[in-house]
This record gives structure tokens, C-alpha cells and sequence, in this order.
């Protein structure tokens, strides 16, 4: 009875911690979205915060994709997203193959080497790459901007790891009834490694719709902005010292693709994630 008793207690105290953890993660989107649909001259007449609106209105999102060129901002931001990510998965997955199961000499040690340029701080990284680029005149271009980022030592690793999983019994048979390399990549490996695969992705996407610094520094033309390049261009404007419910907007217009992708593939995250094992 007693042992009873502390658990109910128990769970009730996880209950209620998890519940304001919970509540103090989601209160500063809460307040975004808020501010983004209350009235300009509402929101400056706030002496005191409020956290509700009797009058939602629209008229700051309109204001945000007017104040820039938000929109074509958008479709740079996509086509920026969905090549680097489709580039940079046709390096990693052969790349990881390669170093999880085929044989060549010297492959620990040319893994070794790979895994020791996450040492290189990011820094250094990001100024080799500007030389670089801009040796090859490829500033204000979508070359410019992609190149850098179509692969990644950690993703290839993480990758590699996964694929190391898979049973070695399973490629052994394969080669004895003449499978290649190529087709048992595409029908077996990737298919096991797939909630990994869809959760390298989407941090990819992430990656990249939020990316900044590089953007910033690699692009001076507005043509090839990216929204990270938007919102600061709309601070720049003044927006987001005049005119916070605008500003407020236009990052809420941002941010809704990334949620609305984690929501469609939040399961093939979580067992991408949380996966352990291999599926026979």
C-alpha cells in the first residue's frame, strides 16, 4: 500500500515537472505567434504584457513580406535546402558504404584521418571555403552558396555506424548470388537505415533553413538572400525596433516549414534516434 502510495506521489511530481518544463519551452513560441497577430498600435499601447488578443489581425504578415522581398527569399531558401541536402545524401550514404563494408587497404586508417577533420574548428573552415569560392568566382551564385555544405564528416559517420549494424551475413549472401555492391546498397542497406537516413535529413534541412553566416558572407546580391538574410535585412529596416508584431511575423512565417516537416516525420525521428539495433 505504501509502496503504492510513493509511486502515485512519484509519478505525480514527474508529471507536473515535465508539465511546466513543457510550458516554459513552448512560452516563447506562444509569445512569437501572439505578437505577430496583435494590431501595431495595440501592442505600443501595452504598458503591461498581455498574454491573449481579443483582435487578431493579419496585417503584419502582409507587412513583413512587403517590407522585403521575403517571398523570393523563401524560394532561394528552398532551392538552397533541397540541393544541398540531396547533394550532400548522394556523398554520405556511398561514402559511408564504402568504409562500413568494403575492403581496401589502408580504409581504418583513411577513416581515421576523416574523423580527425572534425577537429578543424569551424572557423577555419568557413574562411578556407571563402578563398576558395571566390577564387572560383562563384560569390552571389547557388554554386556558391551549396558547394561548401554537400558533405559532412559527422553525418558520414553516423551513417557508417549504422550501417556497420547490419549483419555482415547479409552482404556475404548477397555476393555469392552476384548482387552489387550498388543494388544490395540501394535494397538492403538503405531501406534498414532509413529512419537514420530520414533523420540526417531533416537536421540537414534544418541546417541549412537556418543557416547564416555563410549566406551573409558569401552573398551580397539580394537575389540569392536566404530568410536567415531577410530577417536581419528587416531589422536592418528598423522593423524590429518600430515595428515588433511585423517583425514577430515574418520569423513565425519562417519557422512554420521546419515545424510542419518535424511533425510529418517526427516518428522516423524518433526511432532514427532512439534506434538501437537492427531490424531483421
Amino acid at each position: 500500500m505504501k509502496y503504492s502510495i510513493r509511486k502515485y506521489v512519484s509519478k505525480t511530481f514527474i508529471y507536473i515537472f515535465l508539465g511546466l518544463w513543457a510550458v516554459a519551452v513552448l512560452f516563447p513560441f506562444y509569445w512569437m505567434v501572439l505578437t505577430s497577430v496583435k494590431e501595431y498600435g495595440a501592442y505600443n499601447a501595452e504598458y503591461v504584457p498581455k498574454f491573449f488578443t481579443a483582435a487578431p489581425t493579419l496585417e503584419n504578415y502582409a507587412a513583413a513580406f512587403s517590407g522585403v522581398p521575403l517571398a523570393r527569399y523563401f524560394l532561394n531558401t528552398v532551392i538552397f535546402t533541397a540541393a544541398t541536402t540531396g547533394l550532400m545524401m548522394l556523398v554520405i550514404i556511398p561514402a559511408a558504404f564504402a568504409f562500413a563494408r568494403l575492403e581496401f587497404k589502408g580504409r581504418d586508417a583513411v577513416f581515421a584521418l576523416f574523423l580527425s577533420l572534425m577537429m578543424i574548428p569551424t572557423e577555419l573552415v568557413v574562411i578556407t571555403n571563402f578563398v576558395t569560392i571566390t577564387d572560383w568566382n562563384m560569390r552571389n551564385s547557388y554554386l556558391g552558396l551549396i558547394l561548401p555544405s554537400v558533405t559532412s564528416v559527422f553525418y558520414i559517420y553516423l551513417l557508417k555506424e549504422n550501417f556497420g549494424m547490419i549483419p555482415d551475413e547479409l552482404y556475404k549472401a548477397a555476393k555469392v548470388d552476384g548482387t552489387s555492391d550498388l543494388k544490395y546498397l540501394c535494397r538492403i542497406m538503405i531501406p534498414i537505415a532509413m529512419p537514420t537516413i530520414v533523420t540526417i535529413i531533416i537536421l540537414k534541412v534544418i541546417e541549412c533553413w537556418n543557416s547564416y553566416v555563410w549566406p551573409r558572407l558569401i552573398t551580397d546580391d539580394s537575389r540569392y538572400f536566404l530568410v536567415s538574410n531577410g530577417i536581419q535585412e528587416l531589422r536592418e529596416n528598423g522593423m524590429g525596433r518600430e515595428n515588433i508584431p511585423a517583425m514577430m511575423a515574418a520569423v513565425v512565417a519562417i519557422s512554420v516549414p521546419l515545424i510542419i516537416l518535424f511533425l510529418i516525420f517526427r516518428n522516423k525521428v524518433m526511432e532514427g534516434v532512439s534506434r538501437g539495433g537492427t531490424k531483421g
